[in-house]
């Protein structure tokens, strides 16, 4: 599903990625470990086509992804990947529906579909009564479950998610980890997750651990 080949990134003198190479199955759940200032975030946002690498490249479905430009890779980003955030990123003056179907509005589905795809994961993931609800009426763990919905809206190949049960406490955090294993096998989904939560780490099919810009 995605293959990373000798990855480096510098900001300034400041090397941050000294040569990654890494490669991941679909339907796998790879979770990436490691002291702050390893590089995983880094990684992550490369292999995301949020940043660039200086050297090497990185293959997503098939698609080496920075040879990709302007909406050529928006068109890209929205149809194949997730992304899931640390503190969810949704829109406080929208619903929770309206926050989960924007990805599909972006990329020009119909907004009666849209909705009916957003109401169909939110049922799925427990938030049907929810679906009108802003972000300050709804919990941590449910704001996080309209994030990972959003995610999903338009069927991505692979979903990267960044530090997903940081803002959690311990018991939303196990249900969202566990969500992610139902994903893995009730949708196929294949995840890439940079994460300081041991549970989730050793839960994940494999831990790869970074350290000084490597994987070691």
């Amino acid at each position: 599903m995605l293959s990373a080949n000798k990855i480096y990134k510098k900001y300034g003198e400041l090397s941050i990625l000294k040569g990654i190479d890494l490669e991941i199955q679909k339907q796998e759940v790879v979770s990436i470990v490691g002291s702050s200032g390893a590089g995983k975030t880094t990684l992550l946002q490369i292999l995301g086509t949020l940043d660039f690498p200086d050297s090497g490249e990185v293959i997503i479905d098939g698609v080496t992804t920075n040879e990709l430009k302007g909406n050529q890779l928006a068109k890209f980003r929205n149809e194949k990947l997730g992304f899931i955030f640390q503190f969810h990123q949704l829109l406080p003056e929208f619903s929770a529906i309206e926050n989960v179907i924007i990805p599909a509005l972006l990329g020009n589905k119909s907004k009666n579909d849209a909705i009916s795809r957003g109401q169909e994961l939110l049922d799925y993931l427990g938030l049907g009564h929810r679906l009108n609800h802003k972000p300050s009426e709804l919990s941590g763990g449910e704001q996080q479950r309209v994030a990972v919905a959003r995610a999903l809206i338009n069927n991505p190949s692979i979903i990267f998610a960044d530090e997903p049960s940081g803002n959690l406490d311990s018991n939303n955090s196990r249900e969202l980890h566990e969500l992610f294993f139902k994903l893995k096998e009730e949708m196929e989904q294949t995840f890439v997750i940079v994460t300081h939560n041991r549970e989730l780490a050793e839960m994940s099919d494999r831990k790869l651990e970074m350290r000084d810009g490597i994987i070691i």
